[in-house]
């Protein structure tokens, strides 16, 4: 399982609200497109899947905040 992580987005950040998921668990992905949508309070950010597979969990839904470094997902 490789997991989908919150990265480092800039000095000062903290934490992100996950906008929304451009997919759901069973769904194939491949390295490169997009994943997942963050956003801060003064930016939005497209997260990439790091490689290709299926997208087993996702364990921070859209709406919800996660603090940098969390696990958002896991890519099978």
């Amino acid at each position: 399982m490789n997991a989908v992580i919150v990265p480092e987005l800039g000095e000062g950040i903290a934490k992100v609200t996950v906008a929304c998921w451009h997919g759901k668990p069973g769904d194939r992905v491949q390295e490169g497109d997009d994943l997942v949508e963050l956003a801060t309070d003064k930016a939005t950010f497209n997260i990439s899947a790091e490689t290709s597979g299926i997208l087993k969990q996702i364990l921070v839904p859209a709406g919800q905040e996660a603090a940098i470094g969390a696990t958002l997902a896991l890519i099978e």
